[in-house]
């Protein structure tokens, strides 16, 4: 029963992360592999407040989530005045930089992880209460980014994404745009980082790094990009896959590049066969196919 209650935790916490993901990937069209990064900076920054001031643990996880999105400024303001491929360079430096900090920092724990968090809440049914608060939390995440892409800002948004150069003409402000589906996004994976610490109580830099970056794109491309309910599906599926994998018996050492080949396999197999995901409609309804609609949009004005 706790495996599958902790097996739960991880689904909502890849919810949260998915979603707040598919915020700024799909929805905003923004291609930043740092998502893991922010997490990680929720995670450490909480669990170092709870260890070393005391701060009670609810606090600390709300100003590890406010932490990250504050630094997500460090990288959204100089990276997003170009254009967006700066953005993926900027979002590599700022993940491998930050990954190589906490390895060498002694009270961050360095390679060996940090350890003896405090834990959200004790007693028998720690996990079944912890079940109830992440898929509270999971599903507030994916009705915020519901509510924010629906209406005038959700058209907005959409503009903004497809052709930036006609929303500019229309003197509307696509940097500022940008920068708030950033913040709001790597505040949700702070968030979701702070929650993940002090439940399992145990972070290493090995776990916020390129792999997770592959594991978060393969959810929401699966699941189906600038979709409501993609991440949430993709979230489920992928999380699942890996712990029905481990009942296989294989070694280690076969297991995890495994995982990587599978993750590798569904988006390519996504990109070609049903680049609108699993909950994308057949026509133009979310997915990869609304970054499509935006290229041959574009492609037509300069033609004309």
């Amino acid at each position: 029963m706790e495996y599958i209650l902790t097996v739960m935790v991880l689904i909502g916490i890849n919810v949260i992360l998915a979603t707040s993901f598919n915020l700024i990937l799909g929805y905003g069209g923004l291609m930043s592999v740092a998502h893991p990064i922010f997490y990680a900076i929720g995670a450490y920054c909480s669990g170092l407040l709870a260890i070393h001031l005391q701060i009670p643990v609810p606090l600390s996880i709300l100003i590890g989530a406010a932490i990250a999105m504050v630094l997500s400024f460090g990288v959204s303001l100089p990276s997003l005045r170009v254009s967006g491929d700066y953005l993926v360079i900027a979002s590599i430096g700022f993940q491998l930089g930050i990954l190589h900090v906490i390895n060498n920092l002694e009270f961050t724990g360095a390679a060996g992880g940090l350890t003896n968090i405090p834990v959200l809440n004790e007693g028998p049914s720690r996990s079944l209460v912890f079940v109830l608060l992440i898929a509270v939390v999971a599903a507030c995440a994916v009705l915020l980014v519901g509510w924010i892409v629906e209406g005038d800002y959700g058209r907005a948004i959409t503009a903004m994404r497809n052709d930036e150069e006609a929303f500019s003409a229309l003197g509307r402000n696509a940097m500022n745009i940008k920068i708030v589906l950033f913040a709001i996004g790597s505040g949700m994976a702070g968030l979701a980082g702070a929650l993940y610490a002090h439940y399992f109580a145990y972070v290493t830099p090995e776990q916020f790094g390129i792999f997770t970056s592959a594991a978060l794109l393969t959810m929401v491309v699966v699941g189906g990009a600038a979709t409501t309910w993609g991440p949430l599906v993709g979230a489920v599926l992928l999380t699942t896959l890996p712990q029905a994998i481990t009942f296989l018996g294989l070694p280690v050492s076969i297991m995890a590049p495994l995982q990587g080949v599978i993750y590798t396999t569904l988006v390519i197999f996504f990109l070609f066969a049903r680049p609108q995901g699993l909950t994308g409609g057949s026509r133009g309804g979310g997915g990869l196919e609304a970054w499509s609609a935006s290229a041959a949009f574009r492609a037509r004005r300069r033609a004309e």
